[in-house]
């Protein structure tokens, strides 16, 4: 059983610690708008990696490939959401950051946050796709603390990053924290744009 929990752990951080965009999100949600509000960015990507990694223990990693057209939608719609985001931090502006906290409420946060987490394909082919298989491969005595070591290192993974952005928040200053969210927002059009390659290779046959 103890085996099993730091297995999934292990599992689960080598694919969760990379760098992504929802790794980006969360860290920049921690840099803008500190503790306790960042936590709502850890609930909304620990909630989704929750469930996402419990479909795929439920076996629901073989409907991502059988629904014509699922692959191609959730490519642009992560695209296209990711360039919203990316565009939106490379325009952020000194005078922004003021009341940037009070601006935004918990429910943005969450919603941004799960938004981010379930519009990105590869997140979820990795934790519905990958998790899941390493779950059902198990045997079925050590499903449970498997699953539950891979869900264990999300809320960690996630709670770590918002954690070290806070603390890092005390000494940016303002110019700081604009350069912060603009190179945040570059990477973010990165991944957008790595999407969008993938939507189209999807019709070209490679």
């Amino acid at each position: 059983m103890t085996a099993a929990f730091f297995t999934g752990l292990a599992l689960g951080l080598a694919l969760i610690v990379p760098i992504g965009a929802q790794n980006v999100f969360v860290f920049g949600q921690g840099v803008s708008l500190g503790m306790p509000r960042a936590l709502w960015a850890v609930v909304g990507a620990g909630v989704c990696d929750t469930i996402l990694i419990v479909l795929g223990a439920a076996g629901t990693s073989a409907l991502l490939h059988s629904v014509p057209g699922l692959r191609p939608a959730m490519l642009v719609a992560g695209a296209l959401f990711l360039t919203y985001l990316g565009v939106k931090s490379l325009r952020a502006k000194p005078t922004e950051l003021d009341d940037e906290t009070g601006v935004r409420s918990r429910g943005q946060v969450l919603r941004r946050t799960m938004a981010v987490s379930l519009l990105n394909p590869h997140a979820i082919l990795d934790t519905v796709g990958v998790l899941g298989a390493a779950i059902t491969a198990q045997a079925v005595g050590t499903r449970l603390p498997f699953a539950v070591g891979a869900v264990f290192a999300s809320w960690t993974w996630f709670l770590v990053l918002a954690t070290a952005a806070h603390a890092l928040r005390r000494f940016m200053t303002k110019e700081r924290r604009v350069w912060f969210d603009r190179v945040s927002g570059m990477i973010l059009l990165v991944f957008a744009g790595w999407l969008a390659v993938e939507f189209a290779l999807t019709f070209t046959g490679h």
